[in-house]
């Protein structure tokens, strides 16, 4: 790669990705010019819809219904987000809704579109952990889908202009909601101890739900054959070193995201956010078989076809 390449990237910046914003891991052959995106999604729909930048992180369903149309990116497999969705279906108690199954024939809300991927995640919880049947629940959104060429199935609806979720969860036209961030104290999670949920499941399954990848345009990666390896390799560093930090304890103010990190190392002795493709091939299968189930693919991708040429087999 020539000397002064600057790629135009963004990427919030978070424990795994922190060496890299703040200039202490450095890649190699070339330099991020990071812009910074207030509402990450906004920086997600203008990669999908605009191509707007060289390096992006990614939320991983987005990702794969954007390639599914055709999308000029490709992933490397840094994963930089990872999360359990148990907590994010909230109902009302007093709604007479009992349990999961109770959701069938009803509607729910998602916020904002039907592909966002904790949405993905969560309603694989209800259908595999607690036998919904998806395709019996009406799914109202409260906006539109990264990927404009994308179709949902005929049980995903959009809500009326003006609506809120949040009130019609509370004034019971809605039985739940997945994904909504809300400061009302009446609305619940429907699973039971969602945080203990989401560890069983680790601890069972060996499950840590992706949220977040970086894709890199393809037409720098045509430019520059040895970019892909090298954007992982940046990242990858950096991740590193927020490891070895949450192993020796030297974060003096953990974030939420750092003590979920810490809980999943207890649970599995291992790294919390292990990149490359081998070991987690495994969550990304389990993804994209969720998303045919939920009429987002047709079929399942080619994993291997998702990641950059000279990435596929790289591990940290």
């Amino acid at each position: 790669m020539a000397g002064g390449l600057k790629l135009k990237a963004v990427t919030r910046t978070q424990g795994a990705n922190e060496a890299l914003k703040n200039g202490t891991v450095r890649p190699h052959g070339f330099d991020f010019a990071f812009e910074e995106v207030p509402v990450l999604v906004d920086a997600f729909r203008r990669m999908v819809r605009e191509h707007a930048y060289d390096v992006s992180e990614m939320a991983l369903t987005t990702y794969l219904v954007a390639k599914a149309h055709g999308a000029r990116f490709t992933a490397v497999p840094a994963f930089l987000v990872r999360g359990f969705h148990h907590g994010a279906i909230l109902y009302d108690p007093e709604s007479g809704i009992r349990g999961p199954k109770d959701l069938e024939g009803r509607k729910v809300g998602v916020n904002r579109g039907y592909t966002v991927t904790t949405g993905v995640w969560a309603r694989s919880v209800l259908s595999q952990e607690h036998g919904v049947d998806l395709d019996r629940v009406t799914w109202v959104l409260s906006g539109d889908e990264h990927v404009t060429s994308y179709r949902p199935p005929a049980n995903v609806v959009p809500m009326l202009a003006g609506a809120s979720l949040e009130e019609m969860v509370l004034s019971g036209e809605l039985a739940a909601v997945i994904g909504l961030n809300t400061r009302t104290t009446r609305l619940r999670p429907l699973i039971e101890d969602p945080g203990q949920a989401g560890l069983t499941m680790l601890a069972e399954r060996g499950l840590f739900p992706i949220n977040h990848l970086v894709v890199v345009k393809d037409e720098r990666l045509r430019e520059h054959p040895r970019l892909g390896t090298e954007v992982f390799a940046a990242f990858a560093r950096a991740k590193q070193l927020y490891v070895d930090r949450l192993r020796d304890g030297s974060i003096t103010e953990p974030t939420a995201t750092d003590r979920l990190n810490l809980r999943v190392m207890e649970v599995t002795g291992q790294d919390p956010l292990p990149y490359g493709l081998p070991p987690n091939r495994a969550v990304l299968e389990e993804l994209m078989r969720h998303a045919v189930e939920q009429h987002i693919l047709q079929e399942p991708l080619p994993l291997d076809e998702l990641f950059a040429e000279g990435t596929r087999d790289l591990t940290v």
